[in-house]
């Protein structure tokens, strides 16, 4: 039997493997940028409304745009993948999925997690996050709806299975979160700033500030009159209306006017209570509420790792047109 390379190729007996197959060259500048080329799917603004959890059966609804992201498994964003669940009350769902990171806000109801021998007690408006290994399951005491964030295209993509816990489940209380937000919301300089709300925080990721080592979440109110000044950031955002009343919208779009500092061209996303949506990486957005009453938004992104990366690259437009 021999045993030698020639040419690149492996000759043992009678295989002959080809390493070099797979191999290619491209000039520079025809490479350097898929993004701008086009040659990488690009992310949709996609809207997803909240008839597709509201009624009906015990499920795990996925919001799945893998088609568009020309993956072979399911995910929202390149990195997150974000699902609706209902749970009938009595009833209960199982998830134990390859992630390092798990995000749970309870849209509607009240019920419990097991998670690895242990008991946590969720309410609406509660957000509850577990570490990579959770076998969780979640039984509802009454009609519960929830939205579920979690980081599995990431992992899917590297190839790798999570195996290391970064972090303990931690429940951030609806009161809590709420209260803090409130503080905020009415100080005195609150006018002023281009988002009034809070970020929820893992004392264990003291660097990135954020709920988890990939995820971030925030907590925001829009008040009523407000027309936000527009900003831009790297990450992807999986949105989520808590509540708002028509009238309330966002607007998207590549450019900013350089005198009135706003969108130009944009396309509007209405915002509806229970309605979530992508709002795509490098594009200005902008909330607007021109309804009677406050609205409430809950964006999520791969930030911790955008942050952790230095790569995040939050922009904002140069002056906020806030009106109270």
């Amino acid at each position: 039997m021999s045993n030698n390379m020639d040419s690149g190729k492996l000759i043992v007996g009678e295989i002959n493997e080809n390493w070099t197959g797979d191999a290619r060259f491209y000039e520079y500048t025809t490479a350097a940028d898929p993004i701008g080329s086009g040659i990488i799917s690009s992310i949709p603004a996609k809207e997803f409304a909240p008839e597709l959890y509201n009624s009906g059966e015990t499920r795990i609804i996925t919001l799945d745009l893998s088609k568009d992201l020309k993956t072979d498994y399911p995910a929202t964003s390149p990195s997150l993948l974000a699902n609706f669940i209902r749970i009938t009350a009595g009833d209960s769902i199982q998830t134990q999925p390859n992630a390092t990171s798990e995000l749970y806000y309870i849209i509607s109801g009240a019920g419990s997690t097991e998670v690895n021998g242990e008991t946590i007690n969720w309410k609406k408006g509660d957000f509850l996050t577990l570490p990579s290994g959770s076998i969780s399951r979640h039984t509802a005491i009454e009609n519960t709806t929830i939205y579920y964030i979690l980081d599995t295209p990431l992992l899917d993509y590297l190839g790798v299975q999570a195996t290391e816990v970064r972090f303990k489940p931690t429940l951030y209380k609806a009161e809590a979160a709420k209260a803090k937000l409130d503080e905020v919301a009415s100080a005195p300089d609150a006018h002023l700033k281009n988002r009034i709300s809070i970020l929820l925080n893992n004392q264990k990721f003291d660097q990135t500030l954020t709920i988890t080592h990939v995820l971030w979440a925030m907590f925001g109110v829009v008040p009523v009159g407000s027309n936000q000044a527009p900003h831009s950031h790297k990450s992807v955002a999986l949105d989520f209306v808590a509540y708002a009343a028509p009238g309330t919208y966002t607007l998207v779009g590549d450019k900013i006017d350089p005198v009135t500092q706003q969108i130009i061209d944009p396309i509007r996303i209405d915002w509806v209570t229970g309605k979530a949506f992508v709002t795509p990486p490098g594009l200005w957005h902008s909330h607007h509420n021109e309804s009677g009453e406050e609205a409430y938004i809950i964006p999520i992104q791969d930030a911790g790792l955008q942050t952790y990366l230095r790569t995040l690259d939050i922009q904002f437009a140069q002056y906020s047109y806030n009106e109270r």
